[in-house]
């Protein structure tokens, strides 16, 4: 029997693939990708929104002042404040004489910057004014244009062939204070051009070792220049290389010349001082806020030598005259500035670098950012337009800095209120600091400058560093491979100083996650929680779940850590040197 097969009349058709895509040529790629048409006009609304995006960039001030916290941040703000103006009085005296101008000039200088910077700054807690590398760097260069040799005069003594050598201690101290503000406003301009130009991410350049041991060698070169002042020694100031050696082989080739009532008010002070550092250290848990030494010493001193007429009988030397009241605006001496860019850009960067440095501690610690670009601007701002006033080139100070964070600092309200200090120092009680003996003021910067003479310590420390660096490759320890549910962050370059910033900023942005924001959110429920009763308690243990951290010590050189965020698991290395600047 013979059968038929006839194909399936209902069978679908072949399957067919059409793929178009369009083509590229060179004109299309010009006009639309690389040089795309305008888009359409922004709304009002749009312009608004983005201009108030600039205005709260360039003024931070706006940001927080709207919803400060009176109740809660007022008090601490006005203690801290207080306190660290008290502190500033007598740092701005004295690291005016590091800047080789009179001592009025420092306390200018430690009103106007501090002023400005609440404004402009995005640090809630660094204290703008003196300090003293900076100052030693600004006297090198108002010694080496206005040396003394440029203002001998001979006057006779009797006879025509008797004559007597003076210097003309008036006009120098005019022209050196017309150089130190020349070269304040060129370093003002060169900061504020960078941080226009967006040079902010320079200070990932600068390693904690560098900035360390620039500042431990400078606080040498600031010990030794005192030495002349404890001991009421006069001897002429020198700059350039080997300074610091002919400093001290020209004091001590003139030691017996030392004045025996100087040296023994000099030393008393460092005594003084040195305890009471002692004591707010040991118990700062315990007191309210610290003791404040600096002034104790300056108004001791001062009635000490008034009382005694330490400058008349004894030939001590100090202070003298502080004219009361702000002096009035001037246009600085332009004439100066061909001689003034090499060292206007050193100090600039040393300035900046020293700010972003402390700024960039204290926003960890407390859970917030700070803006290297907004910083190099609040800086450029300070310098600049405080030179028209008859300031000289300021940064922040890491002792005043402790002491403002650490008295309960919480926004720059308590700068402003420090600058207030020293504005009514200016202008009503400035000449009850005439008689301070100069060398009270060496020693309060001598005693400050045992904290920076500590870093030698680190030496050790680096180099035991150095050899795990060169012999570990601790990159190589992880082979990325991608598993179910987990998530693996791998760099494909070796991690230091000049990328770690680039890491942390890439890492934050890959998994959605903000570990120092997660910490400051940590750190306030557990404050909250103190308050709280235990019915609230029991509430938040209901709430979603949140990130975790699991640490894995995977070698004694380096460190994994397992975060936990919601379905997704991120498994993140970290070198050691890593996490001892960014505490998780």
């Amino acid at each position: 029997m013979e059968q038929h097969v006839t194909p399936c009349e209902d069978a679908p058709p072949p399957l067919m693939y059409r793929v178009e895509r369009p083509v590229f040529d060179e004109a299309y790629l010009h006009t639309q990708l690389l040089h795309p048409r305008e888009r359409s006009p922004k709304t009002i609304r749009q312009r608004l929104a983005q201009a108030k995006a600039i205005a709260l960039s360039f003024l931070p001030i706006l940001t927080w002042l709207p919803s400060y916290p009176v109740k809660e941040y007022l008090f601490g703000d006005l203690v801290s404040g207080l306190s660290t103006g008290v502190m500033q009085l007598p740092q701005g005296l004295a690291y005016a004489m590091l800047a080789a101008v009179p001592p009025v000039y420092g306390l200018y200088s430690s009103f106007y910057p501090v002023l400005l910077y609440t404004f402009f700054g995005t640090s809630r807690h660094i204290s703008i004014g003196t300090f003293a590398v900076i100052s030693l760097m600004i006297g090198g260069v108002v010694v080496r244009e206005a040396p003394d040799s440029m203002f001998t005069i001979q006057a006779l003594n009797g006879t025509a062939t008797n004559t007597t050598v003076f210097i003309d201690t008036e006009a120098r101290d005019a022209r050196r204070v017309h150089v130190a503000v020349v070269l304040t406003t060129l370093v003002g301009v060169i900061q504020l051009v960078l941080g226009l130009l967006r040079f902010g991410f320079v200070a990932i350049y600068l390693t904690e070792p560098l900035v360390r041991g620039f500042t431990t060698a400078a606080a040498v070169h600031v010990f030794i220049s005192q030495l002349k002042y404890l001991l009421g020694i006069q001897t002429p100031r020198f700059s350039g290389p080997l300074s610091a050696l002919h400093s001290v082989m020209a004091v001590f080739s003139d030691i017996t010349s030392t004045n025996v009532t100087t040296l023994i008010v000099g030393g008393v002070c460092m005594v003084v001082l040195y305890c009471v550092k002692d004591l707010n250290e040991r118990f700062k848990k315990k007191l309210p806020v610290p003791i404040p030494g600096e002034i104790i010493v300056v108004m001791v001193s001062t009635g000490i030598s008034y009382g005694l007429s330490l400058s008349e009988n004894y030939q001590v030397d100090v202070v003298r005259t502080i004219p009361s009241g702000l002096l009035p605006p001037a246009i600085p001496d332009f004439s100066l500035l061909p001689n003034l860019v090499t060292d206007s850009i050193a100090i600039a960067v040393v300035g900046f670098s020293m700010g972003i440095s402390l700024a960039k501690i204290f926003a960890l610690k407390h859970g917030y950012s700070v803006d290297g670009n907004q910083e190099l601007i609040a800086l450029g701002l300070c310098n600049f337009v405080s030179s028209f006033f008859h300031t000289f080139a300021i940064t922040c100070s890491m002792s005043r800095s402790l002491v403002q964070e650490s008295t309960g600092g919480n926004t720059q309200i308590a700068g402003l209120l420090a600058s207030m200090v020293v504005l009514l120092v200016v202008v009503a009680i400035g000449f009850v600091f005439q008689p301070l003996p100069q060398t009270a003021l060496a020693a309060i910067i001598m005693v400050n400058l045992l904290g920076m003479f500590k870093q030698f310590r680190d030496i050790p420390a680096l180099w035991r560093t150095s050899k795990i660096e060169l012999t570990c490759d601790s990159a190589s320890l992880f082979q990325a491979a991608e598993c179910t549910g987990i998530k693996i962050f791998h760099s494909n370059s070796s991690i230091y100083f000049a990328n770690s910033d680039l890491y942390l900023n890439a890492l934050k942005e890959k998994t959605g996650v903000d570990p120092v924001h997660l910490q400051a959110i940590q750190k306030a429920r557990k404050r909250k929680l103190k308050k709280e009763s235990a019915e609230r308690e029991s509430q938040n243990h209901k709430s979603p779940q949140k990130m975790s951290a699991v640490v894995k010590l995977v070698s004694p050189f380096n460190m994994v850590f397992l975060l936990r965020h919601s379905q997704y698991h991120y498994l993140v290395y970290f070198p050691c040197f890593l996490l001892k600047h960014a505490t998780y």
